[in-house]
């Protein structure tokens, strides 16, 4: 674990998101909010804030860190049946928040396949990355868009 003891604390930020896409019949369930095990988007988001208040359990060598707020956005984009979880992570600190915002969306973007895996199980995850962030000694950062 990396000795973080003399750095400052400061205030810090990070942003990540990750999507889900589904067939039209699971996408309408989750649209609707209404699946046997209940609502897939109110279970996905609480999942997501509870993981990240535990990522230091999960991921090796991550400093266990106050949080001062989570904020998880779930967007439904009709045209290609995704659902897109944008999750923002705060702390004032001695380290950064990016594998908490991470780990927030990983853990919605999970919870929603396991709610929805009864109606489709040919689901995909993809596109987990962090979008920005800000504090600390390495200043901010802002994710560019790659060519593909």
């Amino acid at each position: 674990m990396v000795d973080v003891t003399e750095k400052a604390v400061t205030e810090r930020a990070a942003s990540a998101e990750g999507f889900v896409s589904l067939s039209e019949m699971a996408y309408q369930a989750v649209k609707d909010r209404s699946t046997k095990k209940g609502d897939p988007i109110a279970v996905a988001e609480l999942a997501g804030i509870m993981a990240v208040k535990r990522t230091a359990d999960i991921i090796p060598l991550c400093h266990p860190l106050p949080i001062g707020g989570v904020h998880l956005r779930t967007e439904l984009i009709a045209d290609t049946a995704n659902v897109r979880f944008v999750a923002t992570v705060k702390t004032s600190g001695r380290t950064g928040v990016e594998m908490e915002a991470l780990t927030a969306v990983s853990a919605a973007c999970l919870t929603l396949y396991d709610m929805v895996k009864a109606i489709d199980k040919s689901m995909v995850i993809s596109g987990i990355a962090l979008l920005e962030k800000s504090g600390g000694q390495s200043g901010d950062y802002q994710r560019k868009p790659r060519d593909t």
